[in-house]
């Protein structure tokens, strides 16, 4: 597991992007991260790369209102989408998040996978069912973050996991798993499928 961690530690930023036109070309491999704005998805990309600061953490849910693209490789990339759901910002903005958020997913070729962060808590919130939704109408492989499992005790946490897995069964390919920031649970496994996409 050394060699994976070791790989995604090269994780570095080079842009923000407000819509498709301004993004990075579109060449290699991406995996990108979607979530709520409270769904723990900057914390996450941290402690998956193993750097504390790179994606910037808001007391403020909504900060990430771009599309951020952090370099592994010349040909691989991990991207911060825009949280979306929370943020107290107009109507309107948010409309303009959530078409370019649309278009980056269903038009970006380089796009691999998609790990989708959802708080434990609160799981399948709208914009979650329309994030699975259009994984299965386009077919792109998701991979669920059950974040903040820390929060519950294993019994109440695996209750979760189980009940969001009955909802998953006429998608396909796409899997789902416990994870904490805070003490680093299912780290190996979210790291490892991360890179199966890149690769």
């Amino acid at each position: 597991m050394r060699k994976v961690a070791h790989y995604l530690r090269q994780a570095e930023f080079i842009c923000s992007a407000p819509d498709l036109a301004n993004c990075p070309p579109d060449i290699g491999a991406e995996v990108a991260f979607a979530g709520r704005s409270n769904a723990g998805k900057s914390s996450a990309i941290n402690v998956l790369t193993g750097q504390p600061k790179l994606a910037r953490i808001s007391k403020t849910p909504g900060r990430t209102q771009q599309i951020n693209f952090f370099q592994l490789t010349d040909q691989q990339r991990l991207v911060d989408l825009p949280g979306y759901g929370y943020a107290k910002v107009p109507d309107a903005v948010k409309r303009a998040w959530q078409a370019n958020l649309q278009d980056y997913l269903e038009n970006r070729s380089s796009l691999k996978g998609v790990v989708l962060l959802m708080d434990i808590r609160h799981p399948l919130q709208p914009f979650d069912l329309l994030m699975l939704e259009w994984a299965k109408q386009y077919e792109m492989p998701l991979h669920i973050l059950l974040t903040k499992a820390d929060k519950l005790k294993r019994g109440p946490a695996n209750a979760s996991l189980h009940g969001v897995s009955k909802t998953l069964d006429k998608i396909p390919d796409i899997s789902i798993q416990l994870f904490s920031s805070l003490n680093q649970n299912g780290l190996d496994e979210a790291q490892k499928k991360i890179i199966s996409w890149l690769e």
